[in-house]
């Protein structure tokens, strides 16, 4: 009985060392596998993540994606600033340019008087009913500015004084019509010889539609044929204004409506639509008609 007891141990031993063996041996055969519960945790764990990170991800795009409209909104507003700016930058650059322009020509003009002086000017005043008759300019009689002194702007002769206060002047355009303001001139013709005549503005003619910024030379001496393209000066033959100044240059020459004498349209070496700075002629013994 004592020896079946003991047997019965000693095969509950045997059995347990097996099943230790078995158990060990199991746990270092599956060490790569994870367990079925922690694989249903981490399912649980990622389906959870899907279902509630979609809608935070969402939430959070949503909120870069107005940050970044936020950010391209603030640059289109800087954007258009600069644009504005450089607008402005170029608007004034060309003002400063075609002021330039002028100022040289002016320079360039006074360079070539040289007998007589000059006084420099600007035009304070232009009335647009009177556009193509008159302006003011802000030199006077305290400058030595005298009634029928020429004014050149822009390359040419402009007009000439006809009224004169302390600090202005008015200056009548040679482009006002009518036979009465008008200047002695001088031309070349086609055999090389010396034509004069007088320049005058336009008349309010059927003849003369769409020439409204030419002027007319009439009374042209018969000793030679005025030519196209020649250009016209100041005679000093008038008893007004000094010799030399330029006029224009004759775009056609034809004969008067009675056929008895040339007519010549001359195009103005001044372009009067855009007076800015003035130069007045101040007649000297020598230079003087």
């Amino acid at each position: 009985m004592r020896q079946f007891i003991s047997n019965k141990k000693l095969l509950i031993l045997l059995v347990s060392v097996i099943i230790c063996v078995g158990l060990i041996g199991f746990s270092i055969r599956d060490k790569d596998e994870t367990p079925i519960i922690q694989q249903i945790g981490k399912d649980v764990s990622a389906v959870t993540n899907n279902v509630l990170g979609a809608p935070i991800r969402g939430v959070t795009n949503f909120f870069k994606s107005i940050d970044d409209i936020k950010n391209t909104y603030n640059e289109n507003e800087k954007l258009k600033e600069q644009l504005d700016k450089l607008t402005e930058n170029q608007v004034k650059l060309a003002g400063i340019q075609a002021e330039n322009e002028q100022l040289r020509q002016q320079l360039a003009l006074n360079e070539t008087l040289r007998d007589y002086t000059s006084i420099n000017g600007v035009v304070i005043s232009r009335n647009p009913d009177g556009w193509v008759d008159k302006v003011i300019v802000n030199r006077g009689s305290k400058d030595g500015v005298a009634k029928d002194m020429a004014v050149m702007a822009n390359g040419g002769m402009i007009g000439r004084i006809t009224e004169v206060s302390m600090t202005s002047s008015t200056v009548q355009l040679l482009t006002s019509g009518g036979a009465t303001n008008r200047i002695s001139v001088e031309t070349k013709g086609e055999d090389g010889q010396a034509v004069f005549g007088v320049v005058h503005g336009l008349e309010d003619k059927e003849e003369n539609k769409g020439k409204n910024d030419q002027l007319l030379m009439k009374q042209l001496s018969t000793n030679s044929k005025a030519k196209v393209g020649e250009k016209v000066t100041t005679s000093g033959l008038g008893g007004v204004f000094p010799k030399g100044l330029v006029v224009g240059e004759i775009t056609e020459v034809k004969m008067d409506s009675f056929g008895l004498a040339q007519e010549a349209y001359i195009k103005p070496a001044a372009n009067t639509n855009d007076i800015s700075s003035v130069s007045i002629i101040q007649r000297t013994v020598e230079s003087g008609e």
